[in-house]
């Protein structure tokens, strides 16, 4: 049984549109489990962009659930899409051979090589459903292949095609409207997102086949090459009899719809149509299904056919990527939750999208300023255990290191990730001394273990190994530069000898921040102990000038990582020897 954790008892704005789904559902369907959604396409790598389609729906159910309500958050696999184009940079995807597979469903077509997955599918499918456990995300997953190929929306789809007519009057409306295609889009659902953006006007794939034989909402999959480039031909209410030809091979025939299982409504006409099969209370959508004749937009009106009514839920905003190209989920090698995971622990990558609204856009780091948001998501750690923490802050901590079902796991001894990314990049993968460095920054608790500084260790490890060019990889020199040793004036060598006399006693890491930053002070006759306000500013630009000197003889470079972390890296026998002593 679950454990009930309870409410933030707050005002963020996952508070309040659960305030307003519950209150919603129970006018809708009173006493049955609220219905939140996401649509995912497996069409690629399934980005961070994609993830806010399931963040969002993900935290206004948990906190749903925290207040002892039953609610069910549906993620529809949008398996059963067209396969539209071959993403640039997938390993194990040669374009040539793979775009022969352009038209056919997701399912159908072939998995990368090497993928232990039957299909492409499911191979983009499994690295998303893994990094959504990791999460702390509850989901119940729906195949659209399954539904469809099995007959599940049988009903819906002649449903669709008997009322065809009110439909494309619909649609109608938006026809001459002009295409908001230029748009950017967030919502990356392949089909959803392609067409929702081609608008009413540019895509017979979106609105259904339009010809002699009138408008059809239901695009069949050929029987012979698989595709979806076909035309149907004509239609028979009565005995449901469905024609069609394929434009790719010619192929043609004469099926009962009531009877058949190959094929799906067009992408504006199955969306609303899965809001009422489902009875969806909520669902976020992009930016760009807000514009004249979008997806969502034509869907409020089209799902009053299906005896339904339009999910509430926010437009979100664009998820930014500081230190990698900008997302496109067309491409490979875009950053995806998995990627983020890599560097970074599910309670940071959480607090990222519970932080701030649908509407305001915001940047994962995978550069340097993923130091920074770790600085300030250990502040903010630090103050809600003290309760210092304002309301808000503290409802987004909560959501982020807790789901209703418990607490996340994490890191037991959770040490500042800049300090365990330099230990990772100055020891190179040596357990035995990153142990003994760690170990020395507290020395009145040394960790007993690694495992003790895991999983944030292994994120920060990683982080360094494949996020930090080589050429800022931080080298300890080999022997001293007896050079620069030489060429020092006075000044320089008495900064030296403060700092190499003070090294037993201050090492630590707190001890050797006090010492670096107090050489200067020192030899400009104040007190180590000195605070900024008591010193003038050419104290700072000493404090620099030490700093560069100290980088130039221990890994001959102007800048490093934090001295204070560089020092017990290195160790004193060899910090003493760089130094000159």
């Amino acid at each position: 049984m679950p454990i009930v954790a309870q409410s933030t008892e707050t005002t963020d704005w996952v508070s309040r549109f659960a305030d307003e789904v519950i209150e919603e559902s129970e006018r809708r369907a009173p006493g049955k489990p609220v219905v939140v959604a996401s649509g995912l396409s497996p069409s690629g790598p399934i980005h961070l962009g994609n993830l806010r389609e399931v963040m969002t729906p993900h935290l206004v159910a948990d906190e749903i659930r925290r207040r002892g309500h039953q609610v069910r958050h549906l993620i529809s696999w949008d398996d059963y899409d067209r396969y539209r184009k071959v993403p640039q940079g997938i390993a194990g995807v040669d374009e040539e051979a793979w775009t022969e597979h352009i038209g056919k469903p997701l399912t159908s077509v072939p998995a990368p090589k090497g993928s232990p997955h039957p299909n492409w599918a499911e191979h983009f499918k499994a690295a998303m459903i893994d990094s959504l456990a990791e999460l702390g995300v509850e989901f119940d997953g729906i195949s659209q292949t399954a539904q469809y190929t099995s007959g599940v929306y049988r009903e819906q789809i002649l449903h669709a095609m008997k009322h065809r007519g009110d439909i494309d009057a619909i649609l109608d409306q938006y026809r001459t409207k002009k295409s908001p295609a230029k748009k950017q889009q967030q919502k990356p659902v392949d089909e959803a997102e392609l067409e929702a953006a081609e608008g009413s006007g540019a895509a017979a794939e979106d609105d259904g086949s339009s010809g002699s034989a009138g408008y059809f909402p239901y695009k069949p999959y050929c029987g012979n090459c698989e595709k979806d480039l076909t035309t149907v031909t004509s239609y028979e209410d009565e005995t449901t009899e469905l024609s069609y030809t394929c434009n790719e091979c010619g192929f043609a025939e004469t099926v009962r719809l009531s009877e058949f299982n190959r094929g799906k409504l067009v992408w504006k006409v199955d969306w609303p149509m899965r809001w009422a099969y489902e009875g969806v209370v909520f669902e976020p959508s992009g930016v760009d299904h807000s514009s004249p004749g979008s997806s969502f937009q034509v869907g409020g009106q089209i799902v009053g056919i299906f005896g339904g009514r339009q999910p509430i839920g926010p437009m979100y905003a664009f998820v930014g990527i500081s230190g990698m190209a900008k997302m496109s989920s067309s491409r490979g090698g875009v950053p995806t939750p998995a990627d983020a995971l890599q560097i970074m622990e599910p309670q940071l990558l959480r607090w990222l999208y519970a932080r701030r609204r649908p509407n305001q856009s915001f940047k994962i780091a995978f550069d340097q300023e993923i130091q920074r948001l770790y600085d300030e998501w250990d502040k903010l750690d630090a103050k809600v255990a003290d309760g210092s923490a304002l309301p808000a802050d503290v409802a987004a901590h909560a959501r982020a290191v807790r789901t209703a079902a418990g607490e996340l796991p994490r890191t037991a001894r959770p040490m500042p990730y800049r300090t365990l990314a330099s230990v990772a990049d100055i020891t190179a993968g040596h357990a035995d001394q990153a142990l003994r460095i760690l170990s020395e920054l507290d020395p009145a608790n040394p960790l007993g273990s690694l495992d003790e500084a895991r999983p944030r260790y292994d994120k920060a490890e990683a982080w360094i190994n494949t996020h930090v060019p080589a050429d800022q990889r931080t080298i300890v020199r080999s022997e001293p530069d007896a050079e620069l040793l030489k060429s020092l004036d006075e000044a320089s060598r008495q900064s030296l000898r403060l700092l190499l006399d003070g090294l037993a006693s201050h090492w630590s890491l707190d001890g050797l921040t006090h010492l670096v930053y107090g050489v200067p002070k020192v030899q400009a006759g104040f007190s180590a102990d000195a605070t900024p306000k008591e010193l003038p500013p050419e104290i700072k630009t000493a404090q620099r000038t030490f700093f560069a000197l100290l980088y130039h003889l221990l890994v001959g470079r102007d800048t490093g990582p934090r001295l204070p972390t560089l020092l017990l890296a290195v160790g004193q026998e060899r910090v003493r020897a760089l130094l000159g002593e």
